[in-house]
C-alpha cells in the first residue's frame, strides 16, 4: 500500500487516480511550473482545487487506508500468534507504527489537523473530528520512537529495502522539526549520521562506474540505489522492477513523464532511452534556478551535464541534422520540447521505448537529507556555524565552494536542498515545515503567485 503514493492509475483503491500525484507537490512551489498543462494538475497550480480535487481526496484515502492497515497489523499481532522468534512481534509492530507515522507524515503536511485513528474501526463511522496537529504529531513521535526502539541497527543485515532503526531515526528528525523540537531534531540527525553505516558517496560505484559520469550521477542509474551496489548513502530505499511479478508496472510512478521534456516532437529527434525515454514535460524547472549562472558554482558537479543535460544532440539517423547540437531556445522552452532537464528520472527500456513507467528503486531517505535537517535544526536554535559545517559537508562532495555562517540562512538552505534534492523531496512539504510556501512562491512562481497566508498558513490544502 506504501509504495501507491505515486500511483497514477492501476492499483484500485490504492490508486491515485490520475497522471501526476507525485508533481502535485512539486508545482505551486518555487521549483517547477506545469508544461503541457495536464489536467490534474492545473488546479494546483493556479490554485483552484476543492476537497474533491483528484489528488486532495486520493491522498486523503490513501493515507488513511496506509493507516488501517497499519493498525490492523498492531491489533491483530496481540492475538494469540506464534511467533517464530521473541522479538517478531515488537519487529512487525515496529514496522506498522513507521508506516502509520509515514501515512500521518502526509496528512498532517497536507490537511493540518487530521482525525487520529490508532484502531481498528469496524462500524461505520462518519463522526470523526480533526485532532490538533500538535497531538497528532506527538502520536508520530512515540510510533517512530518504538520504531527506533525495535528496527534492527546494522543495514548489511537486512534484505534490500527493509528497514532499520535508521529510517525511523531520519524521518523523526522531520518530525520533530515539523514539531518545532529543533535540539530533537538536532539529536536525532546526528544519531543517523554518526552512526557509522552510511556515509556520502565520493567515488565512482555501480552498474555504470567505468562510463562517463560522477558520484552523484552514479546514484540515479538504474540498479544503483541500494547498498548491494555499493551505494552507502541510501538509508531506504523503496523497491521497484521493471518486468518482474511485484515490481510494480507501468503506471506505478511517472517520474520520468514529469521531468523529461518532449524532445521527441522535434525534427530530429527520436525517442531514446538514453534521453531519459518517452518523457511528456508535465512539469518544467524555472529559469530563474536551472537557467542561472550563479545558482550552482561553476565547480558543482550537481550542475555537471551528467545530472542536468544541457546539450542535446540530433539523434535520428535518417536527419540531414544527425549529430548536430540542437539549440535550446526561447520557442523550445515554450513547446517543452528541448530545455536544461534533471536526468535523476531519465528512465528507457531499449526493447519498449514508449514505456511510461519509471522502475528504479526510488531513494526514499538518504544521507545528503540527513545533513540538511541537521543544518535546519541548526538554524531554527540560531547556530549558524553549525548549520553552515553541515551544508558544508554536502557542498565539499559537490565540489563546490564551502560557506560560512553568514551564508547560512533558510533561504539559502533551501536552496541547497534544490542543488541537491531537487524531484527527490517533496517540495510543497518542506517550504510548508519551513513557513516559506506562500513568500517562496510569490517570489518565483508567477504561475501561482495569487497565493496568500489565508489559504496555506496552516500549512494544508484543505
Amino acid at each position: 500500500w506504501a509504495r501507491s503514493e505515486f500511483n497514477t492509475w492501476g492499483g484500485a483503491t490504492t490508486s491515485q487516480g490520475q497522471a501526476c500525484p507525485y508533481e502535485s507537490f512539486q508545482v505551486a512551489t518555487d521549483i517547477v511550473y506545469t508544461g503541457h498543462g495536464d489536467g490534474s494538475l492545473v488546479p494546483f497550480e493556479n490554485l483552484s482545487y476543492t476537497p474533491s480535487t483528484t489528488f486532495v481526496t486520493s491522498y486523503w484515502n490513501w493515507g488513511y487506508g496506509l493507516i488501517a492497515s497499519a493498525n490492523e497489523i498492531l491489533e491483530y499481532s496481540e492475538g494469540n500468534v506464534n511467533w517464530d522468534k521473541p522479538t517478531d512481534k515488537a519487529y512487525y509492530q515496529a514496522i506498522a507504527r513507521f508506516f502509520r507515522a509515514y501515512a500521518y507524515r502526509y496528512l498532517v503536511y497536507l490537511y493540518g489537523d487530521v482525525p487520529y485513528v490508532d484502531k481498528i474501526e469496524k462500524d461505520f463511522r462518519i463522526d470523526f473530528t480533526r485532532t490538533p496537529k500538535a497531538e497528532v504529531l506527538g502520536k508520530m513521535i512515540e510510533d517512530l520512537q518504538f520504531a527506533i526502539a525495535n528496527l534492527p541497527e546494522d543495514p548489511d543485515k537486512v534484505e534490500v529495502g527493509q528497514l532499520t532503526k535508521w529510517a525511523a531515526q531520519h524521518m523523526l528528525s522531520e518530525v520533530y522539526l515539523m514539531a518545532g523540537k529543533y535540539a530533537e531534531a538536532e539529536a536525532a540527525a546526528k544519531a543517523v549520521i554518526d552512526c557509522g553505516y552510511f556515509h556520502l558517496m565520493t567515488s565512482r560505484f555501480g552498474a555504470e562506474k567505468d562510463k562517463a559520469g560522477d558520484p552523484f550521477s552514479d546514484m540515479f542509474k538504474e540498479y544503483n540505489q541500494n547498498r548491494t551496489s555499493g551505494n552507502m548513502e541510501s538509508i531506504w530505499v523503496m523497491q521497484l522492477e521493471y518486468n518482474t511479478t511485484g515490481g510494480g508496472g507501468a503506471n506505478e510512478d511517472w517520474t520520468k513523464r514529469a521531468w523529461v521534456p518532449k524532445y521527441y516532437n522535434e525534427d530530429g529527434f527520436v525517442l531514446a532511452d538514453s534521453l531519459g525515454g518517452r518523457g511528456l514535460a508535465q512539469i518544467v524547472p524555472f529559469k530563474w534556478w536551472i537557467d542561472s549562472n550563479d545558482f550552482f558554482a561553476s565547480s558543482d558537479i550537481r550542475n555537471s551535464e551528467y545530472n542536468i543535460k544541457r546539450n542535446w544532440y540530433y539523434n535520428d539517423a535518417s536527419s540531414d541534422k544527425y549529430g548536430k547540437k540542437a539549440e535550446i531556445t526561447e520557442e523550445t522552452w515554450t513547446k517543452f520540447t528541448i530545455y536544461p532537464a534533471v536526468t535523476k528520472f531519465f528512465y528507457g527500456k531499449a526493447e519498449d521505448l514508449s514505456y511510461g513507467g519509471n522502475n528504479k528503486d526510488r531513494m526514499k531517505f538518504r544521507l545528503a537529507e540527513t545533513y540538511l535537517l541537521l543544518a535546519e535544526a541548526r538554524l531554527m536554535q540560531n547556530n549558524a556555524q553549525g548549520a553552515a559545517d553541515a551544508i558544508n559537508v554536502i557542498r565539499k562532495r559537490a565540489n563546490a565552494p564551502e560557506i560560512t555562517a553568514k551564508d547560512a540562512t533558510i533561504d539559502f538552505l533551501l536552496d541547497e536542498r534544490i542543488r541537491e534534492l531537487v524531484g527527490e523531496e517533496l517540495r510543497r512539504f518542506t517550504l510548508v515545515r519551513t513557513g516559506k510556501l506562500v513568500e517562496r512562491v510569490k517570489k518565483y512562481n508567477p504561475h501561482s503567485n495569487t497565493m496568500d497566508e489565508q489559504c496555506c498558513c496552516a500549512g494544508c490544502i484543505s
